[in-house]
């Protein structure tokens, strides 16, 4: 392995290899992300696709992967072979969250080649103030690659560092065209209304079926908003009966991705989907009205209960995100109302684990007869697996079933094989993905949704843990 000083290079002839930042975790230190930028021969990158990180984690060309982080270490991998010709350098970049480079002993780039998994090259780096930091770069010359050992540090954070190489940071997020429901209240405190998706077709009634719940306050609502909530409920009361169930009372809980990459699922009106068609859920399994709710990213934030009575205000209150956007902090907003949450306390971040655990501790504070399903909502970038394994294997023997939705085909980590998982008395977690959930019809989302809840309680019961 060669060891190498700031502005040293060296041949690769490797055609993959991997880059790996190290660093000596402990209290104190702030947390590091590594990341990419696949640029030009004019040192620009073509579009924000080819900035590769822990929420983008893949580009579309598959070259240049975000592997994964693991404590004190976070790993790129590239793919010389397989990028594309107009790539002329990847940059291996990083960051620091909760304080400075300077906060961070040991920070090193071990090259490696992942074929064979030989050490190419080492890289020890120092830094003060910065809290973002350009480690090293592969670059290319005469048709060969060679990597060049950079070590420079940017005071002006990742939000710096990106637009020097063409990434676009706005100060806001792109503007939405509205479209609020035709019987949508007026709420003069707040700026803006949440884009409302058009729902999706609802099913035909069924001839005879489970008795439908009359919620709690569903008398409020407009009458279009009512009217679509009794068919979703009928349809939950449907997708139910397939699983041999007519009569079960559940407390819902709500969980929304709030993530940097959440932005555009957001601005389109998605997320405020699914919110709406989640409520059906918990008016139909719990008839007090409420559905609990919390947001999350770097850190969670719980939100004000959802009322059913309510449902179109709280849409348009707490159904946000994008105070902070990729590379920085955004302005704070002008007139939070009582109960919004200012979401740049929540971050950009995937830290899962973290909200999981405040839902086990609420769920143990504020116990009740029936059990809690937990609809988690999500765009992937999952790279806390043995945190989150380890929340998720604890809960077991707690009275909540944890059903994941992905939200398109991105890095579930654990998420994805916690089923197959061993060790358990009972399986307490779901998991399903779906590209496009606007385009998946109501009776088909609340079946997938339900598909393993009800054999949980069943097997819950068996073994003890409800009662």
């Amino acid at each position: 392995m060669t060891t190498l000083h700031k502005g040293a290079n060296l041949p690769v002839g490797a055609t993959s290899v991997r880059a790996v930042l190290g660093w000596s975790a402990g209290p104190g230190v702030p947390d590091v992300d590594a990341s990419a930028l696949l640029l030009t021969a004019a040192g620009r990158v073509r579009s924000d696709d080819d900035f590769v990180f822990y929420n983008q984690p893949r580009h579309a060309s598959g070259a240049v992967r975000h592997l994964g982080k693991q404590p004190g270490t976070d790993t790129i991998g590239v793919d010389l072979g397989s990028l594309e010709p107009g790539i002329e350098r990847v940059v291996l970049c990083a960051s620091a969250d909760g304080g400075t480079f300077g906060q961070v002993p040991g920070l090193h780039l071990r090259l490696l080649d992942a074929v064979s998994g030989a050490d190419l090259a080492r890289f020890d780096m120092e830094a003060g103030p910065e809290t973002a930091f350009l480690s090293g770069e592969l670059y290319r010359r005469a048709g060969a690659w060679k990597f060049r050992a950079v070590g420079q540090g940017y005071a002006s954070g990742l939000a710096g560092l990106a637009r020097d190489f063409g990434i676009t940071v706005d100060d806001e997020p792109p503007p939405a065209a509205p479209r609020p429901p035709a019987a949508q209240p007026a709420s003069p405190a707040v700026p803006a209304p949440v884009v409302w998706p058009d729902p999706a077709p609802p099913a035909p009634e069924p001839p005879q079926g489970p008795a439908v719940r009359m919620a709690k306050g569903e008398e409020q609502l407009p009458p279009d908003v009512r009217e679509l909530l009794s068919l979703r409920k009928q349809q939950v009361a449907v997708s139910l009966r397939k699983q041999g169930v007519t009569t079960l009372t559940a407390r819902v809980v709500l969980v929304l991705d709030a993530s940097g990459s959440m932005a555009g699922h957001y601005t389109r009106g998605t997320v405020a989907g699914v919110a709406e068609r989640m409520a059906a859920v918990a008016a139909q399994l719990d008839d007090d009205g409420q559905m609990q709710a919390w947001t999350f990213a770097t850190n969670p934030a719980r939100l004000p209960d959802l009322e059913i009575g309510e449902l179109p205000a709280w849409l348009r209150l707490h159904v946000r995100v994008g105070q902070i956007g990729l590379f920085g902090r955004r302005k704070p907003p002008k007139g939070l109302v009582p109960g919004q949450i200012d979401m740049r306390a929540v971050g950009i971040g995937n830290e899962e684990q973290k909200v999981i655990a405040q839902v086990r501790a609420f769920v143990r504070d504020h116990p009740v007869p029936a059990p809690t399903l937990v609809l988690f909502f999500s765009d992937g970038g999952v790279y806390r697996n043995a945190e989150i394994e380890r929340e998720l294997r604890e809960a077991v023997e707690e009275p909540l079933f944890w059903q994941f939705i992905g939200l398109g085909r991105a890095q579930y980590g654990v998420l994805e094989y916690f089923d197959t998982l061993p060790g358990r008395r009972v399986d307490n977690v779901g998991f399903f993905a779906v590209d496009d959930i606007e385009r998946l019809s109501d009776p088909e989302l609340y079946d997938r949704l339900l598909s393993e809840f009800p054999s949980w309680v069943r097997a819950a019961r068996a073994a003890g843990i409800l009662r």
